[in-house]
């Protein structure tokens, strides 16, 4: 059974950092690229940045792309992502998910999602 489990949220001044981690468990080879995403009230989740575990290759999307980056400890099971530069528009509540696709097109594509961890950043 897949598990995971976000931390790391917490309210910050612009310009500031957070890393955000995600323990996971129970991966198979299904769930072999892992994500970051953020949704805010009244709108959709929005993919940010994803790993392949096993080349760990990665993606951004252009509103993350330069200030965030994703990583993946696989002695830890852990997932993180690094917050710099952070923003008032970053405000969100944040979701790790695990899944099949290499992809930030849509939610629908990933299969597993932890329980979401809240950041918001003022000005």
């Amino acid at each position: 059974q897949v598990q995971l489990v976000e931390s790391g949220g917490d309210s910050v001044q612009a310009g500031g950092s957070l890393r955000l981690a995600c323990l996971t468990s129970g991966l198979t080879y299904i769930t072999k690229n892992l994500g970051w995403f953020r949704q805010v009230p009244g709108k959709g989740r929005e993919g940010l940045a994803v790993i392949f575990i096993g080349l760990a290759s990665t993606m951004y999307s252009d509103s993350v792309k330069g200030r965030f980056t994703i990583s993946h400890d696989r002695a830890g099971n852990t997932l993180y992502l690094q917050m710099d530069g952070l923003k008032p528009d970053d405000t969100a509540m944040y979701y790790c998910a695990a899944g099949r696709r290499f992809s930030l097109d849509s939610a629908l594509d990933w299969n597993y999602w932890g329980q979401g961890t809240q950041v918001t950043v003022s000005s």
